[in-house]
């Protein structure tokens, strides 16, 4: 592998309490490893102490921290954008701060990149995946749906947009991340459009999730994510990603 095989990015927002966990197993795991890693913990204007908690944490993986500019809430997507233009990895992944999808499931992801594949995603979708905890109901039900729509929009073919736990080559980040415009929850269906339009290989792959308490994201989210997929497909239609 190259001289760093793999970054990590956790966006995070006053995830003061759950991140030093997650953390400590990313670095566990990662330090057995025989690539060299890291993890850049991209702190989304948290008002609580989510940045000091990244900042002291020791551990045999080297953690950055990143900030936006203004030091402001801009969203998830665009920390992860953030992330992702920082890090230097061959292999650049992004997964959540609550830890619901844990680091070992990538152990699943390394042989599709060695067929050639260029991302990577996490599904719950797909036969062999396992939900340990799941969401409410009407969560269920309204993620089903909103899939319709997503595929029917912008990315058909693809079951699961929404785990936060995909995988991307360098080359492949490095073409994707910066054409994103979407800041907030939409973020994930608008770089599968944007890979799919640059003809990167996407798979899916099963994991194992958790519905992790304390979730961040609100029932409004699902309408706010529909909004940003309709613009996702007039963008498609304007060109805007070439």
């Amino acid at each position: 592998m190259p001289e760093l095989g793999l970054s990590v990015i956790i966006p995070a927002y006053n995830e003061e309490s759950r991140l030093p966990e997650t953390l400590r197993r990313v670095s566990a795991y990662l330090s057995g490893q025989s690539y060299p890693a890291e993890a850049i913990v991209v702190d989304d204007g948290s008002d609580d102490g989510t940045a000091a908690a990244a900042a002291r944490f020791h551990g045999a993986l080297p953690v950055t921290v990143h900030r936006h500019p203004d030091g402001a809430n801009h969203g998830k997507g665009a920390s992860v954008k953030l992330g992702m233009l920082a890090a230097t990895g061959a292999y650049r992944l992004f997964m959540d701060a609550d830890n619901s999808t844990t680091i070992e499931e990538i152990e699943r992801f390394w042989p599709l990149f060695a067929e050639g594949y260029d991302v990577v995603i996490g599904s719950r979708a797909i036969a062999g995946a396992r939900i340990t905890t799941h969401q409410p109901r009407y969560r269920e039900l309204a993620g089903r749906m909103g899939n319709r729509i997503i595929q029917a929009l912008a990315v058909p073919g693809i079951l699961d947009t929404q785990v936060g736990f995909k995988m991307f080559t360098r080359r492949s980040a490095e073409v994707i991340f910066p054409r994103l415009t979407i800041d907030r929850w939409g973020f994930d269906v608008e770089a599968l459009a944007i890979a799919r339009l640059n003809d990167w290989r996407i798979r899916e792959m099963p994991i194992t999730w958790s519905n992790a308490p304390g979730s961040k994201v609100k029932s409004g989210a699902y309408l706010e994510v529909l909004r940003e997929v309709w613009r996702i497909g007039r963008n498609l239609k304007a060109g805007v990603y070439q």
